[in-house]
């Protein structure tokens, strides 16, 4: 598993030839699955062949004390950010991507921003709000080849109506 995106969606990530065979047996129940284009698999065993090269580019990295809540979708919990270091991001990379789990810990907070440069999550977020019994408002925040200020303006438009 690569990442929980919410009740209704995951991702999977590893050998091509075995996604092939995971898309086929969704596509024969009447699951929708899809394939994202990349030439390496995130949240996978795959990473592992980084690992060390990874950590020594990372190594300067210098985490600070947040003011604000993090959470961090490697957890799913909200996280003591000057413990973000190399061996953090590492883990990011190579765990599976708790969103699911850190969503729910934001509805707790009762408002939060979930900023991507694709409107995707959006409904994750709105899934997993619905699953809770959290009412919440989810509207985008950037998308790729838009003006980022014209898109973020029209987003919050969006929130405010």
């Amino acid at each position: 598993m690569a990442v929980y995106n919410g009740p209704d969606a995951t991702v999977v990530a590893g050998d091509p030839q075995a996604l092939d065979e995971i898309a086929a047996a969704a596509e024969a129940a009447d699951v929708r699955a899809r394939r994202v284009p990349v030439d390496y698999a995130s949240h996978s065993t795959q990473v592992e062949a980084i690992e060390a090269r990874l950590l020594e580019v990372l190594a300067p990295v210098s985490p600070q004390e947040s003011r604000l809540p993090l959470i961090s979708t490697v957890t799913g919990e909200v996280l003591d950010t000057s413990t973000m270091d190399a061996a953090y991001w590492y883990e990011g990379l190579r765990r599976p991507v708790r969103f699911t789990e850190a969503v729910q810990q934001a509805l707790s907070y009762g408002r939060f921003v979930e900023v991507s440069a694709h409107p995707v999550l959006t409904m994750g977020v709105q899934a997993i709000a619905e699953a809770a019994e959290q009412p919440a408002a989810v509207v985008g925040t950037l998308r790729r080849d838009e003006d980022e200020s014209t898109r973020f303006i029209a987003s919050a438009a969006e929130l405010w109506v």
